[in-house]
């Protein structure tokens, strides 16, 4: 008795497709930032979340945990974001003027953007409002104010030692004026200030930091 033959080897078969593009964990994420950075923590539902990125509730919380664990791994992604969009002019050698003017226009690039209108600063806009409640977003806030005031000290100190800042200037004060500055444009940036009206402001800024341009 002939036997019949088998069915093909599954490897010969339809090959299976990889998982949507919604479904890739690094794209999901960007989404949730995106909709983090808009509406904030509270505002923003597991359907907003489960709209935006594609994915159903139980794979949501599957991939990232609950909605709490998003925002904070979306946080997270966000600062990481930022340095790396930073940490170059920071570490170049270049007039102390320069450094600041390319600083902050780097962090008007990242607070003006948006589909639907300027999305500000993350750390400031909605990050702040949930430092108040939540011990561990409090943590990354205040780690990310003083990265941002040591960075900036850095930079004046390397300004006042290169001479082009005075005997008198005190690094550490003049990095909270920098960071202060940064604080501000974000928030006027949520508002819809123009550009050129947030640029006249860290001009006028860098002018009291270190000097009048000549």
């Amino acid at each position: 008795m002939v036997q019949k033959s088998k069915p093909p080897a599954a490897a010969n078969g339809p090959k299976r497709r990889g998982r949507p593009r919604a479904y890739e964990p690094d794209v999901a994420l960007g989404r949730a930032l995106d909709l983090f950075r808009k509406q904030g923590f509270a505002a923003t539902s597991l359907d907003d979340l489960s709209e935006a990125t594609g994915m159903n509730r139980p794979s949501l919380y599957g991939a990232f945990g609950d909605k709490r664990e998003l925002y904070i791994k979306s946080y997270q992604r966000y600062r990481e974001e930022a340095r790396a969009s930073m940490v170059e002019i920071f570490r170049q050698e270049m007039p102390v003027r320069q450094r600041l003017e390319r600083i902050f226009a780097s962090a008007l690039n990242i607070y003006l953007s948006g589909d639907t209108g300027p999305r500000g600063c993350f750390t400031v806009v909605t990050a702040a409002s949930e430092a108040v409640s939540d011990p561990e977003i409090r943590a990354m806030v205040l780690e990310g104010l003083t990265e941002l005031d040591k960075a900036f000290a850095n930079c004046f100190r390397r300004a006042k030692e290169k001479g082009e800042l005075p005997d008198s200037a005190d690094p550490a004060v003049l990095a909270q004026v920098a960071s202060a500055t940064v604080h501000t444009i974000a928030i006027r940036s949520r508002a819809r200030v123009p550009r050129k009206e947030l640029e006249a402001i860290v001009s006028g800024a860098i002018d009291v930091m270190v000097g009048a341009k000549p």
